[in-house]
């Protein structure tokens, strides 16, 4: 219902905007002092990633003709308040949508194109948008994500319940029958449950569980932080990831997270330059506007600082795992945390935010 009446909002106008002109109203102090070099950085960023999508819908460069990359960079715009049925990305949104639909097979994967390690990644991501921008869009492609995005789920769930280890059990790998698990992958299958969850599909509470339950497998309860395989490995970029997950799972003002955000309150320096950095900061970015407070406040001003400097003359940040789109795609939905458009990411309004 939440969902519902939030996606109603949107369309009507109520939220969101081209501008996302309501960002003064909800933002955090932090945000205030750095918005006149964000709102133009961002909107250099989206006009990067207009400009160089292609005809259907696709990315050049690195893995851009897979699924994952076009979905990033639809929730790019959608995180600045643009909308797929009016303004200067609708066309670029529905291309990604239409791209996206026409590239799931006959199991549900949203596949094709060239990957990384295995295709679940950029199906999982391009679940997670679709889940997002449904509601939103015209008549006819709210049918074909209607049709698309339940055959999607349900490959997700399917993946889930492959049976593995009891180490393993309750998350995702690279490809639908694999029977292991890693935390990256498992922290974008879980964000797209959720959010599907939350727009009224009827996904299992026992999957969002089992999901936890193998996330809590990779957290250091000692140290604060989640690894990749193990409570140790990779922390620095994933500790993000799972704080994140736990925070949209209801897990707020858990020890665990208190733990968690501590320990990237301690540590978040070392990202800038290390491996797997632009997805670092956005799963920090999120997961430390969640907490809200001096750990938003502290983060933010460094995030803000650090990567602002970074962006280049096109309008582009460079990840040198995944190259311009992505890095931009995801540098932009790091900065955009205080707009609060992607339902996914809305955040308890109890949390102190001075």
């Amino acid at each position: 219902m939440k969902r519902l009446i939030f996606s109603l909002l949107y369309v009507l106008g109520l939220i969101g905007g081209a501008q996302a002109g309501n960002a003064e109203e909800f933002a955090p102090s932090v945000f205030m002092r750095w918005k006149e070099e964000v709102d133009p950085a961002i909107d250099r960023g989206l006009q990067y990633l207009a400009r160089v999508q292609q005809e259907d819908g696709s990315y050049p460069g690195s893995y851009g003709d897979s699924c994952g990359i076009p979905a990033l960079a639809g929730m790019a715009f959608l995180s600045r308040g643009h909308m797929a049925t009016e303004g200067p990305y609708a066309h670029s949104l529905n291309k990604i949508i239409d791209f996206l639909v026409n590239r799931q097979d006959r199991e549900g994967l949203y596949g094709g194109g060239r990957y990384g390690s295995g295709p679940m990644y950029g199906h999982n991501i391009a679940s997670l948008f679709l889940s997002e921008v449904s509601g939103m869009v015209d008549p006819s492609r709210q049918k074909k994500i209607d049709e698309s995005l339940p055959r999607a789920l349900a490959l997700i769930l399917r993946a889930q319940a492959v049976k593995k280890s009891e180490r393993h059990q309750g998350g995702w790998r690279y490809h639908p029958n694999s029977r292991d698990s890693d935390t990256s992958c498992s922290g974008w299958a879980l964000m797209a449950l959720r959010s599907a969850k939350l727009n009224g599909a009827p996904v299992p509470d026992q999957a969002i569980e089992d999901a936890l339950r193998y996330l809590y497998g990779n957290f250091s309860q000692k140290r604060g932080y989640f690894g990749y395989s193990s409570p140790h490995n990779q922390k620095n970029s994933l500790t993000g990831m799972g704080l994140l997950c736990l925070e949209l799972c209801g897990e707020h003002g858990k020890a665990s997270t208190i733990k968690a955000a501590d320990f990237i309150l301690h540590s978040f320096r070392t990202l800038e330059g290390s491996q797997f950095e632009f997805y670092g900061n956005y799963y920090n970015a999120q997961a430390m506007f969640q907490i809200g407070g001096k750990y938003w406040e502290t983060y933010a001003d460094w995030m803000y600082e650090t990567y602002l400097k970074k962006q280049k003359e096109d309008g582009s940040w460079y990840s040198k795992e995944a190259g311009q789109v992505y890095g931009t795609a995801m540098m932009a939905l790091a900065f955009t945390v205080p707009y609060r458009q992607l339902p996914i990411y809305q955040r308890d309004e109890t949390v102190d935010e001075e």
